[in-house]
This record gives structure tokens, C-alpha cells and sequence, in this order.
């Protein structure tokens, strides 16, 4: 536990130093649960938008894109049961007088109990080598059959109150597990009661005359009330999608894990609507295709698993997460989910029209099914920064501090470094810098020994840097250093566009999923 959180303190740390991320209006002793995107964050986060996006809707000849408003009209929220029934089961310490969600207790505690399993899983992967087999050790050792069974028994029984809503039996489970307050060690703890998670706002000139509404709290809604919309517009045939990047709001408990968790915060999503009876071979096929799409960046197949719900949500008859290995664990990264046809026959009831699709193939009129991919755009930015965070041994008593960011979503693709600030290299430094610039975003780069620079640019982040020699002013040829291996190769200024393309091309990243 110490080591990860030192590991995420590092974390938080570099992103701050390097111009990540900042700590919301910092000047005034900042904002619980709101940070800011600095320079270097704000490049990070449109290039993970982008990657998203055109491997969703450029790719996909049947979905397209929208960008739908933040507020809606009200009776959208009622028809997608937001008002009455989206809320968190919260318990406060009365000790600490901290609050926390009830479930997570329970799921954090379940899953010490399955990283035990993983602990003696791995010993037994060093002990035999590449004789060991994992499904049998798993299906026949003694302990880790006890671990994964009490695992289950836990996630079962507290998938079964909450789906009964019964509140009174998650807080005795947290107390017959023995459950304490993370922050304080006391187990004093008060009853579990839901809270709504939305946020409330106004629209109108007067008090007296305005209209309640609420900032949305997922994106989704916004998809399904523009259904017909995009369905007619388009003339799209079923199956096809609607992809989406915006934000939302919830007035939730905020665990201290930097931007994991937001109440303002931006997600990347599709709704993919389907024949009714077809929903799940679709879901199996969306669990495949963003198993791939995350693959493709390389940040390490051991970092994800899936987890498939205990509980469902009640317009859901499958749903899964993609975890990711967080500095802090495992922790939910995507989810994938079959709605049914619940949202769209919700607002046909509510508002009266007709949201169906005529298949001239099958002959008739139906509500289509949905399978839902979402994705939190700051939770997938904080899984890129911290798996890709690391710190190398040089050999002979050195090391680098290296951020590994995929090419492809790196901010600043290459530094241009003259070796000495004299003799023309400045010069002609700048020059490549005015070339590069309308295709790559490039860095120029002068201060300090040409070693320190290169430490500088792989601590950032910075895939190539260029170094401008004497050499160069007589055969137009540079050194190209690459961050990850940091192989050198002498190459002509006329072919930089070309490798720098080869390094961060969208194409070339995705298609070796």
C-alpha cells in the first residue's frame, strides 16, 4: 500500500512539474475534486479525443458523431429515471465525520482479497516457469479457491441488497467485515442512506419564473433524444451509432485519487443501436473491438482485465468494465453495456413521439436495442500518464525519469535542439522548427548541455528530439534521438516530416492492434 501510494504521489508530482495538471484556481488554495489541464495536459487530452474519435466514427462508415448541449429539458432526466432513482448509497464515519460510498468500502475490501489470489498465483508462476499452468493451479489450489470464494461471496451478497435496496444489510456487512474509516482506523459508523447525484441549476430571468433544470450527468440522454434526429438526417440503417465527447456533472463522493474521480468531467462515448434479439453477439463484439482499441497504445496487456457486473443497472441485461492498473489498483477505465430498449421507450412515453425504426428487411416497426461504450476521458488520461511514467536504470549507478506516452498521443512530437547557441545552428534550428510546425507540433529548444535537454524532453514526454550540429550547416543531415530506446541516427533534414510521420501516425498506431 505505502509503495503505491508513493508511486501515485510521483505521479501526481511529475504531472504538475511537466505542465499537466494543476489544481483548479490554485492561487486560492484550489477546489475539492476540480482540477485544471495545463499545457502540456491540455495537448495530452485533444489527442486521446482525437484518437478516440476517429477510430469510432472515421473508421466506422455506419456511426456517426454529435455534440449535444449540457442542458436539457427537464422531463429528459425523469424519462431516463435520473430524477428518482440516480443515486449512491453513502455512509459517513461518525469519528472522522468523513463520507464514503458504501459500495466502494465493500468492492476496495474485495479486492485485497483477490490481489492475495494474484499474490500466490505469481509465486506459483515463478516457482514452475514456463510449465506452470494458471487455470489448473487456480481450479486446484486449496487457498486461492478460499480467496476467490469469499471474493464472490462478498461482491454477490452486496450486488443483492443493492439491487433490493436494502441499505440496512450493506452496513451490517461493512461491520461484519470489520471495515474501517481509510482515514481515521474507527469502524463508528452511521446508517446507509442514497443520495441524488445531480446537479441543480436555473434558467430564466427572474427567480420567480425560472425554469429548474439540471447539468446533465451523463451524456448519453443527449444521444437518445436525438435519435430520430440523426436516424432520418443521415439515413442511417440499423445496426448503427452515434459517438459523442462532452462533459457532465455529479455532486459525488470524491475519492482522493487525483483527476480519477471529478464531479465536472468528460466522457467519450457511442450508443450503438441494434436489431431487438442481436444485442448481445453485439456486445460481445464491442468488448472485443475496445479490448483492441485500448491494446493499440501499448501501455501493457497485464494493465486491464474485465469485470463483469454483479449488480445491473435496471435498463441493462449485460454489462462489463474494462479495469485499468491504476497507481492505486484496479479501478474501472471503460464500460460496455446492453441497454436494452429502455432509454428510447422512455421518452417515447414522456414525450409522445415516435422513436422507431422501420426495417424494410424484417417488415416492420420496432424500438431498437442499444450497446452502450463509455469511456471517461480524464480517467483514460490519468491510465495513459501513469502506466506510462517510469523510472529506468542506466547501469553504472544512473538513471532517467522517462514518460513513455504512445507517440501518437504525445503533445509535442519532436524537440529541435541546436547544439550551441552560435555559429548559425540557432538559425537553421528554427528554420526546421517553421517547416515541421504545420504538421507536427515542435518544440524548439536552447537551454542548458544538449544531455540535459534529452533528459528534459523524455521526462515530458517528447518521442524525438533533433539535434542541429556543425555537421548540419555543411550536409543539411541532423541526429534524431529516440526517447524510448534512445538509439541515435544521423538522417537528411529533407526526410524529418516523413519519420516523424512514421512515429505518431494514427494509421500506423491502430491498425497494429
Amino acid at each position: 500500500m505505502a509503495k503505491q501510494e508513493d508511486s501515485f504521489k510521483n505521479v501526481i508530482s511529475h504531472a504538475k512539474e511537466y505542465g499537466y495538471i494543476f489544481a483548479s484556481s490554485e492561487i486560492y488554495d484550489g477546489l475539492s475534486a476540480v482540477y485544471d489541464y495545463g499545457q502540456n495536459g491540455a495537448e495530452l487530452k485533444k489527442n486521446i479525443k482525437e484518437y478516440w474519435w476517429k477510430s469510432m466514427v472515421q473508421l466506422h462508415q455506419n456511426i456517426v458523431g454529435i455534440d449535444a448541449a449540457i442542458l436539457m429539458h427537464p422531463t429528459t432526466w425523469k424519462a431516463s429515471g435520473h430524477v428518482d432513482a440516480f443515486n449512491d448509497p453513502l455512509i459517513d464515519n461518525k469519528d472522522s465525520k468523513k463520507r464514503y460510498r458504501a459500495d466502494v468500502l465493500v468492492e476496495d475490501y474485495a479486492e485485497k482479497i483477490n490481489q492475495k489470489a494474484q499474490k500466490e498465483i505469481e509465486k506459483a508462476r515463478k516457482r514452475f516457469g514456463e510449465a506452470f499452468d494458471e487455470e489448473q493451479f487456480i481450479a486446484t489450489n486449496p487457498r486461492v479457491q478460499r480467496y476467490k470464494a469469499e471474493e464472490k461471496e462478498i461482491l454477490e451478497r452486496l450486488a443483492k441488497s443493492l439491487t433490493e435496496e436494502n441499505l440496512a444489510d450493506v452496513k451490517a456487512l461493512i461491520e461484519e467485515l470489520g471495515i474501517a474509516c481509510p482515514e481515521s482506523g474507527s469502524k463508528n459508523w452511521t446508517d446507509v442512506k442514497q443520495f441524488n447525484l445531480m446537479f441543480g441549476t436555473k434558467l430564466g430571468a427572474s427567480a420567480d419564473s425560472a425554469t429548474d433544470l439540471y447539468l446533465r450527468p451523463e451524456t448519453a440522454q443527449g444521444i437518445f433524444v436525438n435519435f430520430a434526429n440523426v436516424q432520418k438526417t443521415g439515413r442511417m440503417k440499423i445496426p448503427f451509432g452515434i459517438a459523442q465527447i462532452g462533459k457532465a456533472f455529479r455532486n459525488e463522493i470524491v475519492a482522493r485519487q487525483f483527476i480519477f474521480r471529478q464531479r465536472e468531467f468528460e466522457q467519450m462515448e457511442m450508443q450503438f443501436f441494434v436489431r431487438p434479439g442481436e444485442e448481445l453477439s453485439w456486445f460481445e463484439k464491442w468488448k472485443e473491438t475496445r479490448q483492441k482499441w485500448h491494446a493499440s497504445l501499448g501501455l501493457g496487456d497485464e494493465k486491464y482485465r474485465f469485470h463483469d457486473h454483479e449488480k445491473l443497472a435496471h435498463y441493462a441485461n449485460a454489462a462489463t468494465d474494462i479495469e485499468f492498473d491504476f497507481p492505486f489498483g484496479f479501478k474501472e477505465l471503460e464500460g460496455i453495456h446492453s441497454r436494452t430498449d429502455f432509454d428510447l421507450k422512455a421518452h417515447e412515453e414522456h414525450s409522445g413521439k415516435k422513436l422507431r425504426f422501420y426495417d424494410p428487411e424484417m417488415g416492420e416497426n420496432y424500438v431498437p436495442y442499444v450497446i452502450e461504450t463509455s469511456i471517461g476521458l480524464d480517467r483514460m488520461f490519468l491510465a495513459v500518464f501513469s502506466a506510462s511514467l517510469q523510472e529506468e536504470d542506466l547501469g553504472d549507478g544512473k538513471s532517467r525519469t522517462v514518460l513513455k506516452l504512445p507517440a501518437v498521443l504525445a503533445p509535442t512530437k519532436a524537440a529541435i535542439l541546436p547544439l550551441v547557441k552560435k555559429d548559425g545552428l540557432p538559425e537553421l534550428a528554427q528554420e526546421i522548427v517553421e517547416e515541421l510546425k504545420w504538421d507536427f507540433r515542435v518544440q524548439y529548444d536552447e537551454k542548458d548541455a544538449v544531455g540535459r535537454r534529452y533528459r528534459r524532453q523524455d521526462a515530458a514526454g517528447t518521442p524525438l528530439c533533433i539535434t542541429v550540429d556543425h555537421d548540419s550547416l555543411e550536409d543539411k543531415t541532423v541526429t534524431v534521438r529516440y526517447r524510448d530506446t534512445m538509439e541515435q541516427k544521423r538522417v537528411p533534414i529533407s526526410e524529418l516530416a516523413s519519420i516523424i510521420d512514421q512515429e505518431v501516425n494514427f494509421k500506423y498506431w491502430l491498425k497494429k492492434a
